[in-house]
């Protein structure tokens, strides 16, 4: 994990994409491809389940790319359909021994341990060197607890780490901490209809944010034919049996729609996103509310969602609890409100591909911006910003963000901009042609 205390100064600014400058108001529909949330859980659902199944619209990122190529090592058969870019899974025990290469995927390292317990021999996890800073050991600690061999390489907690199976889990009662990642809960749920007992799971830790990928994975495991029951407070059971195999479409990424949509209230004008559904689990279904409340009008009509600013926007106080990973975006946008923003309930963020509340508070007050840590978030303050590099320390929305302020600041650069295809493919194309 690349923070602002490692980075090398000399490295700004090489090779760095210069943000476009918004001439005048938008008018433009951005085609924002799937969800990277979706479409990993359902490939982790598909090679679990009991017959093939189809996902159309799946997103094409680094992200979901190495989660696909992830499965194939555990056996599961992943194919690019004839026409349609879909993708056919044929799901098949999973097999050892193999190495699953995890990148950057938070989806992938966490979610696949308990997938690599099903299989009879020893699966080893490493990833990328920001990778290894990432915490893993609830996930760990609670394959332990199920009678699951794990051995760790490096610093206990982290990658690089082997999960030796049996080709079965007991399955029972786990206690997990999850304060640091809602991802440490959705990786044993996943897998839980498997296990032979399977799987109580209670929340033990002081906060659980991001409930609502917890709320994603519960209602695809419930359409998927699993029982789960969450009608405790932070308590699940899974009751074991079998996946259903499934024709799927997966929704469009909503929370990699918000820079798009967020543009509308820097320069003007309206930007509309399709396919954006009437109710949804994903976090970016917040979008709408907290932009009205920083001055958008938003319409969803015809599954078109219109956002449409007038180039003034409103500071906020706002718990971003549920929805951490759109508050690199409001960042964004709270250095060019017309008062101050406070954004709470966000001190998971230090611990995604970079610490994000450091690395925001380092690149707002590179531009000129004022931006100051608390201890669950971020309050900021608006200046007068300049031009210069923003840094991205490997980070999607690091790059998203420096792309958004650049709208209204001439001459702001993004270093590394080529991070945005761990979600979105092609973000400068995109981009560049809401501009047109």
């Amino acid at each position: 994990m690349t923070t602002p205390e490692t980075l090398d100064p000399v490295d700004l600014g090489q090779d760095a994409w210069v943000a476009p400058l918004a001439t005048g108001p938008l008018d433009a529909t951005v085609e924002v491809p799937g969800s990277k949330s979706l479409t990993n859980r359902y490939l982790v659902l598909a090679a679990l389940a009991d017959t093939p199944g189809r996902l159309h619209g799946a997103l094409r990122s680094r992200d979901t790319l190495l989660m696909a190529e992830a499965l194939r090592a555990l056996g599961t058969r992943i194919e690019d359909a004839p026409r349609g870019g879909d993708w056919v899974v044929t799901p098949r025990p999973p097999r050892a021994p193999t190495t699953i290469s995890c990148g950057l995927a938070g989806t992938v390292m966490r979610f696949l341990p308990a997938v690599a317990a099903l299989a009879d021999g020893a699966v080893r996890f490493d990833g990328d060197a920001g990778a290894r800073l990432r915490p893993m050991g609830p996930v760990l600690d609670a394959l332990r607890i199920l009678d699951v061999r794990v051995e760790e390489h490096g610093e206990p907690g982290r990658l690089p780490f082997t999960v030796t199976g049996r080709g079965a889990v007991r399955g029972g009662h786990v206690d997990v901490d999850a304060s640091g990642s809602s991802q440490f809960v959705s990786g044993l749920l996943l897998a839980a209809a498997r296990f032979e007992q399977g799987l109580t799971l209670r929340h033990i830790g002081p906060t659980l944010p991001s409930l609502p990928h917890i709320a994603m994975t519960v209602q695809l495991l419930r359409s998927a034919g699993v029982e789960v029951d969450d009608s405790r407070p932070a308590i699940w059971h899974v009751t074991p049996g079998p996946i259903r195999g499934r024709d799927i479409r997966v929704e469009p990424d909503l929370s990699n729609a918000a820079p798009f949509l967020c543009a509308a209230l820097i320069a003007g004008g309206t930007v509309r996103v399709p396919g954006w559904p009437p109710q949804t689990t994903q976090p970016g279904g917040l979008l709408p509310d907290i932009l009205e409340r920083m001055g958008a009008s938003t319409v969803l009509e015809g599954g078109v969602l219109a956002v449409s600013g007038t180039g003034v926007i409103h500071g906020l106080d706002l718990d971003m609890h549920a929805a951490g990973e759109l508050a690199p975006t409001i960042a964004a946008l709270a250095t060019l409100a017309d008062s101050p923003t406070r954004l709470r309930g966000i001190a998971h963020l230090r611990g995604h591909e970079t610490d994000r509340l450091a690395a925001l508070a380092a690149e707002i007050t590179r531009l000129g911006g004022q931006a100051e840590e608390t201890s669950d978030g971020l309050v900021i303050t608006p200046r007068p910003l300049r031009s210069g590099t923003v840094r991205t320390y490997k980070d999607h929305r690091m790059a998203t963000a420096g792309a958004l302020i650049g709208l209204a600041i001439p001459g702001v650069s993004v270093e590394d901009v080529a991070t945005t295809a761990k979600t979105i493919p092609d973000f400068v194309g995109l981009w560049s042609g809401m501009l047109a």
